[in-house]
Formats: structure tokens, sequence, C-alpha cells
């Protein structure tokens, strides 16, 4: 439905013409700003309706009570609608230690929670479809267990580092919650999302706008077709330095896929920009010796750079 809208107005209204490159590119960047906006607010709602069941508190609690591979599984699932940015990393890191929940299960939340959330599924089932947007998921969720239980079993827990801090206090969220107050707090956390990612998101598909209609179709696929066995390391290896969040990054994915770039090299690099971001590992330095660190980043990169693989086999 979008779509005939879209065309209309670039054609009909601002009479560009049709074939044109500026043209081509103004057609994907309305469509695309449009759709993935709709998308947005819909299922963020959805998903902050879900998200008022869980607690800081509760999630601790939950996990405290879990060992080995299932606490692992389920920290991994709780990650997906539980928020974790740079702010919160050193009090749900120390908490959930404190709190008695195993260091590889608490690895398996740290993974996940930023890899995979719902500004994620949403933009990617938008540009790429469902299927795309579930095999995300699901390798996402694979690597932060497999993570999870690796460094578990390498009994590292002398290198956390010594951190004084204060608890957080009770949360909002909770069970008592009325229905009216969980439909108000998922329309204010929707509202609060899109006023901190709607500038990556007309930044991202600007330049994928950008990428789609001035990048010639060949160049990147040179370098990152799927013949070229050292793209998806590279493109790890290159996401981590860069600070940016789902919203900013798969606008960009989507259209280096399109100039040639194999999905699961793009969407190596999305996971590396997302997981391994630099500006978090500094955060997390502050709980972490840096052997702990070195080990994480190197434990979720390898799990990266196997899922980019798996995605170019399966989907050729």
């Amino acid at each position: 439905m979008i779509k005939p809208v879209i065309d209309w107005l670039v054609y009909e209204i601002f009479k560009m013409p049709h074939g044109a490159i500026l043209s081509e590119a103004v057609d994907f960047f309305l469509y695309d700003t449009i759709k993935i906006f709709l998308l947005l607010i819909v299922i963020i709602f959805i998903v902050s309706i879900i998200r008022t069941f869980f607690s800081p508190e509760k999630t601790r609690a939950i996990l405290s009570q879990k060992r080995t591979y299932a606490g692992n599984v389920l920290a991994s699932l709780l990650g997906i609608v539980t928020p974790f940015c740079s702010c919160s990393a050193v009090p749900l890191f120390l908490g959930f230690v404190e709190a008695g929940v195993p260091l590889g299960v608490t690895f398996s939340f740290l993974v996940a929670s930023p890899m995979i959330n719902e500004v994620a599924l949403i933009m990617l089932w938008g540009m790429f479809g469902w299927k795309v947007a579930l095999l995300y998921i699901g390798s996402g969720l694979v690597v932060a267990i497999a993570s999870g239980i690796v460094i578990g079993h390498l009994k590292v827990e002398d290198l956390v580092e010594k951190f004084d801090h204060k608890k957080p206090g009770s949360a909002v969220l909770g069970a008592e919650m009325t229905v009216k107050d969980r439909i108000d707090f998922a329309k204010d956390y929707t509202l609060d999302i899109l006023k901190k990612i709607w500038i990556y998101v007309v930044i991202g598909i600007g330049l994928g706008a950008w990428i789609h209609g001035y990048v010639p179709a060949d160049f990147l696929a040179k370098f990152a077709g799927r013949d070229n066995w050292f793209a998806v390391p590279l493109a790890t290896v290159v996401g981590i330095p860069l600070y940016s969040n789902a919203a900013g990054v798969i606008p960009l994915v989507s259209a280096l896929t399109e100039k040639g770039v194999a999905l699961g090299t793009a969407l190596a690099f999305m996971m590396a920009v997302t997981g391994l971001s630099l500006p978090e590992f500094l955060i997390l330095r502050r709980v972490m010796k840096l052997k702990l660190l070195v080990i994480f980043a190197s434990v979720v990169g390898v799990g990266i750079i196997c899922t980019g693989y798996l995605f170019n086999f399966i989907l050729r």
C-alpha cells in the first residue's frame, strides 16, 4: 500500500523523471523511512507491554535460580525484551553477579540484550522479510547462549573487578502495575525510543539511499561478495570500533546487500557494531579485568564470524 503512494508522490507530485538516479534514491529514502517508522511504532508498543513484566530485580531473581544451560537459554531470551545500554552495563553486571547469577549466564544476557532487540527485529523484517529476521534472532540467540556457556566453563570469576556502586532502587516495572499503567508506560516508552533513534533511522536510510543510487553495482561485491572468504572476519573487525545501534546500521546493511555484499557478511558487520562496540568495552572495563574483556570479545567475535559464514551458506 505504501509503495504506490510513494511512487505517485515522487513521480507525479514532485515531477521527478523515471529512471533517474536521484529519483530512485529519493523514492528509496521515502519508502523505507515511512515503512520503518510505522513498524517501529506498532512493534515497540507491543514489546513495551511485555517489558513491563520484567524489572531488573525480577530478571535477576529469575536468573539467580537457574544453572548451567537452562540459565544461558533463559538469560538470552530475557535479553531480547530487557533494555541494556552503556549506562546500565555496570550496575546490571554487578547486580547479576551479586545476586548469585552464574558468570556464564550473565554473559549470555549481556550478549543478547544489545544484539537482539525489537528495533533490529522490526527493521530486518521490514527490509529483508520475516524469514531473515527470524533467522537473525535464532543465530543471535545461539551466539549468546554459546558464548555464555564457553565463558562459564572457563571459570574466570576471579577476573571480575571490585567496584563500589549503589544498588538500584525498586523498579517502577512489575506485576503490581495495572493495565492502564502498562499502556501508559508503553506509550511513553515508544515515544522515548522514537525520540532517541529517529535521527539514526533517517541518517542510516539516507546513507542507504545514497549507496542505493550512486555506488556502482559491482564495486562492493568485488571486495565483500560471497566468494571472498576473508570478507566476514574483516567486516566483524571493522565493525568493532564503530558506535551505532540497529536503527543506524540496518539501513546500511540493506543498501550494501543490494550492491552485492553477501548478507552474512553485512549482518556480521551489524552484529559487531551492536554487540561488540568499543564504547561498550570501555564501560565494561570498569567491572572486568582486561583478560576477561579480551576473552569476552574473542568468544563473541568468533560466534559472529561463524554466524556470518552460516548466513552466506544458507542464503546462497
